[in-house]
């Protein structure tokens, strides 16, 4: 029983090892496992960073500070996109409303990744070449479907995303391998 444990233990271990080379999903087609496991990955992040904010304002606010103070307007205008409806009447409502908003700034995240990463990797299949051109049609088309999921989804503000998608996917490509 002990060596069949450890035999276990060994492929455990080697799995885990081994973690970065087979990725985490074996779909079928390098395409859907690229999305997936982009998906995956960024909307844990999302989910780390949403949770993390919200616990940062709720310490500064516990402790009566005015967290403006001598932060940057970007940095302290935050705050107005913390996640909304945490102050309910109980406790039960407040974390509801954090599982919820959480959920869906992870979803935005893993959505983001996941299209970027399959639309680079599908315009590379097609066109047989890797360059700023993919990065800026991935970046304009990720830009504009993360503008849909938002309030204010108004033509010019799909339009800005979509600019702004193109333009730092495009500066991130031409600016591999400087730095």
């Amino acid at each position: 029983m002990n060596s069949s444990s450890n035999l276990e233990t060994r492929s455990l271990l080697d799995e885990l090892s081994c973690f970065n080379k087979g990725g985490l999903f074996e779909l079928g087609h390098p395409l859907l496992n690229r999305i997936a496991e982009s998906f995956v990955k960024a909307a844990g992040i999302g989910a780390v960073q949403a949770i993390s904010r919200e616990a940062y304002f709720t310490a500064v606010e516990g402790t009566g500070l005015d967290n403006t103070g001598g932060m940057p307007p970007e940095v302290s205008g935050a705050k107005k996109n913390r996640l909304s409806g945490l102050r309910g009447e109980t406790s039960s409502k407040s974390l509801e409303a954090m599982v919820k908003n959480t959920g869906k700034e992870s979803f935005q995240w893993g959505l983001a990744a996941g299209i970027y990463s399959g639309l680079t990797y599908g315009l590379k299949e097609a066109r047989g070449a890797h360059d700023w051109k993919n990065s800026a049609v991935a970046g304009a088309i990720t830009g504009a479907t993360l503008a849909l999921t938002s309030e204010d989804s108004s033509h010019e503000h799909i339009m800005q995303c979509a600019i702004t998608g193109a333009a730092i996917s495009t500066a991130a490509n031409l600016l591999t391998g400087i730095f």
